[in-house]
């Protein structure tokens, strides 16, 4: 796995909106691959965070029978946490604070997860 790649994705996506503070892609079960986050930010525990609300997310989709879940987005007072499904078997999980452009966000993603399909191994 190109480990080097999936963090230039990850620090391009950073750079190209603004307001993402923190991004971090694992694999669904929670187990983080590679992260560009501050360091009071772990990501074990937002990879483990992301991996459940994906996972609640799906199954709210699938049973409502509303397709293939792609992304949820969790909003706060001080910010934003998105989840995006990357595959099966991958999530990209986004931090921004509360300045964070959220439908800039959701435009510049759609290509990120697609480059990132194709860097994870199948």
């Amino acid at each position: 796995m190109d480990f080097e790649a999936l963090a230039a994705e990850l620090r391009t996506l950073r750079e190209n909106v603004a307001g993402v503070s923190d991004t971090v892609i694992a694999a669904v079960d929670g187990i983080p691959l590679v992260a560009d986050a501050a360091e009071d930010i772990d990501p074990t525990k937002i990879s483990a965070l992301a991996a459940a609300n994906l996972g609640i997310a799906r199954q709210a989709a699938e049973l409502t029978g509303k397709g293939t879940l792609s992304q949820t987005v969790v909003f706060s007072s001080d910010g934003y946490l998105a989840v995006f499904a990357v595959g099966r078997m991958a999530l990209m999980a986004i931090m921004g604070d509360k300045n964070l452009n959220v439908g800039r966000l959701l435009f510049e993603c759609r290509p990120v997860v697609e480059r990132i399909k194709e860097i994870l191994p199948a």
